[in-house]
């Protein structure tokens, strides 16, 4: 499987590139970098042959099969069109678009391409959420109220490596995003109602800093949703399963129960690496010709929620 990796230089896509070297049979034959990237120096660092700092010029080759988008939201849905209609699988990083049309979209140029495309809905794959995923889908247990925290101190434009951005991340859209496909891929249910509320709006940045947002699924399921750029202290995003059968917690790739007890999670995954185990499904999934686990058509319903949100917190 021979892969092109768009914002290589990034965060993210730096993390897919440590997570491509641990799966066999797969290799990097192109990145891509903004302007300013360097990134004909992190190809020769890794060995790759090919380097560009424009998209096109990496789907047009014959050596790249599919590709991992890791750019800024605002290009995902564009460039997941783009790989599609040039005939290349694609993994868009989280969210697939930053609205509803361009989701719906990206759905649409996928059913009609028949190649295989995948949203980065990694919390589907840290095997603290795996753990409790299987344990409703024996029938073990169910959700009653998920409680998240989504807490960063991000007052200006800095990327996850402390560098400057050249886009504006969003609450309602990226992180919130992460949580609401959770919530309903655990629950296997769309939320019946949902509220949002939200904060000013940072002066320079036009977007605002802090969020709440509720949902609560047709058979009385609850999600709690707690989201700042403000927070001043440890950052991420902290999830507390308030079940028929026990309370557990999930820290990344972590999980305690109610009181704190650490859950053996050694055989739950072949790796505790979230990012490594959405690119083995996503390169699995185009190896059997099937459809993924996280889809962009799966994920769909997510944005549709997203969207609605949206709607209350304008009104």
């Amino acid at each position: 499987m021979r892969i092109c990796v768009a914002g290589a230089a990034g965060a993210f896509g730096l993390k897919h590139l440590a997570a491509l070297d641990q799966i066999d049979s797969v290799q990097v034959t192109s990145i891509v970098g903004a302007p300013g990237d360097n990134i004909g120096e992190l190809a020769a660092q890794r060995g790759i042959g090919h380097s560009t700092n424009d998209l096109t010029h990496s789907l047009a080759r014959d050596d790249v099969d599919a590709v991992i988008l890791a750019t800024p939201t605002q290009l995902h849905a564009s460039q997941a069109i783009q790989c599609m209609k040039a005939g290349k699988h694609v993994l868009v990083e989280i969210p697939m678009a930053d609205n509803l049309a361009q989701s719906r979209e990206v759905v649409r140029v996928q059913k009609e391409s028949g190649v295989v495309a995948m949203a980065g809905h990694v919390r589907r794959f840290n095997p603290s959420h795996q753990y409790v995923h299987d344990k409703i889908q024996s029938g073990e247990m169910n959700i009653q109220h998920l409680d998240v925290q989504t807490y960063f101190f991000r007052r200006s434009n800095m990327n996850a490596l402390g560098k400057p951005r050249s886009w504006t991340d969003h609450l309602l859209w990226h992180h919130a995003c992460h949580t609401v496909d959770l919530f309903q891929y655990q629950t296997g249910e769309v939320p019946a109602e949902v509220f949002g509320m939200q904060g000013p709006k940072h002066p320079g940045l036009g977007i605002a800093m802090d969020m709440s947002i509720g949902l609560k699924t047709p058979t009385g399921k609850l999600c709690t949703l707690s989201l700042s750029f403000n927070n001043d202290g440890p950052f991420g995003t902290f999830f507390r399963y308030i079940c028929d059968n026990g309370t557990y917690i999930a820290r990344y790739d972590d999980l305690v129960d109610g009181k704190e007890n650490p859950i053996d999670l050694s055989g739950v995954a072949r790796s505790k690496n979230g990012i490594e185990l959405i690119d083995r499904e996503f390169i699995s999934a185009i190896q059997d010709n099937r459809e993924p686990n996280g889809s962009v058509a799966q994920c769909l319903p997510a944005m549709e929620t997203l969207d609605r949100i949206e709607k209350v917190m304008s009104a």
